[in-house]
């Protein structure tokens, strides 16, 4: 699927463009949008545009980190989005120049639909450059990465407020953690990318101009802070929930040691007495059975004692 957006000699917008007559000088500017259904549509960055084939090579390979690279007459940027479903990176690749911007995505781009929709607004053909489109771009593409972190910070809420049972809190907690990476995987290499884009004397971007990508710079900022702060949060709640566990572990621990030490005793007295020697005095006493009892009775009840007066029992013990 393509599509294309331009703005002819006579300021005139032009919302379908046949490219197989396509010159340079056709247009003031044009707007390529690539979205790869067949492979011919894919061979339109070599044929009609005849791009360097390493950044062609580049459209069609997955990149770990958005780029930018400067070639003669245009430079090519790797941008990346998120996928909400699976937070994992899709690639868009843009080719930038005075006169032409063309985006190549081999995944829907749901940023260059509402783009594209956008411009249809436009009256005014001053406002269409290529700029502006891959300023655009640009904006989309970080406004979408907000809402991927927003519902991880709403889970997260939800985990301190209680709305998960305990057993299921390290595991959301990971898989947050997890979907936190990989959002930082795209949303830093990004940062770097508009702050190398906002420092190169390469690009031809205007002083009026730069204001606005410095706009998705600060957004990027704010993105890196809410990643941070929500990693620190996830280490917290982790932290948290391994020192309950550990302290219920040690009360549990301390309850079977009383327990055990109170029952250690008496295994003893009736270990001793069941070894049926025949000449155990205390075997034959009359009453002897009910002695052992309350001698067993009155030592736990001693060893009870005891312990309550040491605190074992009490609630911040226990």
């Amino acid at each position: 699927m393509i599509k294309t957006v331009a703005v002819n000699h006579s300021g005139e917008i032009v919302h379908s463009v046949d490219l197989k007559n396509y010159t340079a000088d056709s247009y003031r500017m044009i707007w390529v949008d690539i979205y790869p259904e067949k492979d011919e549509e894919g061979k339109i960055l070599k044929e009609i545009f005849q791009f360097h084939p390493l950044a062609i090579e580049d459209c069609f390979h997955f990149l770990q980190r958005p780029k930018l690279d400067y070639y003669d007459g245009y430079h090519f940027f790797v941008l990346h989005s998120i996928n909400k479903a699976t937070m994992e990176p899709e690639e868009v690749d843009v080719f930038l120049s005075d006169n032409y911007i063309v985006t190549f995505h081999l995944h829907q781009s749901a940023e260059a639909d509402l783009i594209y929709e956008k411009i249809k607004q436009i009256q005014n053909s001053q406002l269409l450059t290529p700029n502006y489109v891959f300023y655009e771009m640009l904006d989309k593409l970080v406004d979408f990465y907000f809402p991927c972190i927003t519902e991880m910070e709403e889970t997260l809420n939800a985990l301190e407020s209680g709305e998960y049972r305990m057993k299921q809190i390290m595991k959301q907690v990971f898989e947050t953690r997890s979907g936190l990476l990989k959002i930082k995987r795209t949303v830093y290499p990004m940062r770097d990318l508009l702050y190398r884009l906002l420092n190169s004397e390469r690009l031809n971007i205007p002083v009026s101009e730069k204001t606005y990508f410095m706009n998705v710079y600060d957004h990027l900022l704010k993105l890196s802070e809410l990643i941070n702060t929500n990693m620190d949060f996830t280490a917290e709640i982790r932290e948290n929930y391994l020192s309950v566990n550990s302290y219920r572990a040690n009360n549990v621990m301390m309850t079977l040691t009383v327990i055990t030490t109170i029952f250690m005793p008496l295994t003893f007295i009736a270990g001793v007495y069941g070894m049926n020697f025949e000449n155990m005095p205390e075997l034959k006493w009359e009453f002897g059975y009910f002695y052992v009892l309350g001698g067993m009775g009155f030592l736990s009840l001693m060893m009870f004692i005891w312990f309550k007066r040491k605190g074992w029992f009490d609630k911040d013990q226990i």
